[in-house]
């Protein structure tokens, strides 16, 4: 592994039915091997709902992520199509109890798959009611024809808008919301203002 003194990384996964614990075992020892080898480096870690397991989720809270991003996706009117093996419930859930565990939390909403702009704007009083901290907004770019259809491209200055609303209105700790932004997007940099934004909340 590179000797990283300073920065922050992310830790992606993707859903491991194979594994009894969904993988939460090989996330939480990642994070604690780079705790090891580079002290100074901030961790995100974006992981799936480990199917709501709480054994699971304690492995990767205990391992204490400088960042807990879980992504709800979309709005709750579309989940079942967006995420047929997920749930809007259960990831909002798996937010809430990072937050419990005193974890600065992060979520992340796509757009254009048919949602209106009130619906992002609810899904963002969700997650701020569980206890995000930061929140990404970004454009959904069809990866391949078997993939949902783009249904709407947004403009700027819808992001914008959801940006204000989000952090202005609702008082989201920060909401990084553009055409092309994803959930890693300024990683250290929403890492800093949403920390803050816990911080100021108590």
């Amino acid at each position: 592994m590179r000797e990283w003194s300073s920065g922050t990384r992310v830790i992606t996964t993707v859903a491991r039915d194979d594994l009894a614990d969904g993988g939460a075992g090989a996330m939480a020892e990642t994070i604690e091997a780079i705790r090891v080898r580079c002290p100074g480096v901030q961790v995100e870690t974006l992981i799936s709902d480990c199917k709501g397991d709480p054994g699971s989720l304690a492995q990767i809270f205990a391992a204490r992520p400088d960042v807990l991003n879980h992504n709800i996706e979309t709005v709750l009117r579309l989940q079942r199509a967006v995420r047929p093996s997920a749930s809007y419930a259960r990831s909002l859930a798996v937010l809430a109890r990072a937050k419990a565990e005193g974890l600065v939390t992060k979520s992340s909403i796509i757009v254009g798959l048919g949602e209106t702009f009130d619906e992002v704007v609810q899904t963002l009083r969700d997650l701020h009611a569980v206890g995000v901290d930061i929140v990404t907004i970004g454009q959904y770019l069809r990866p391949t024809s078997n993939h949902l259809p783009i249904a709407h491209w947004w403009t700027p200055d819808d992001f914008a808008r959801w940006k204000h609303i989000g952090e202005s209105d609702i008082g989201l700790g920060h909401v990084e919301s553009s055409p092309l932004t994803r959930s890693s997007y300024h990683a250290r940099e929403a890492a800093g203002a949403g920390s803050l934004g816990a911080a100021a909340r108590g």
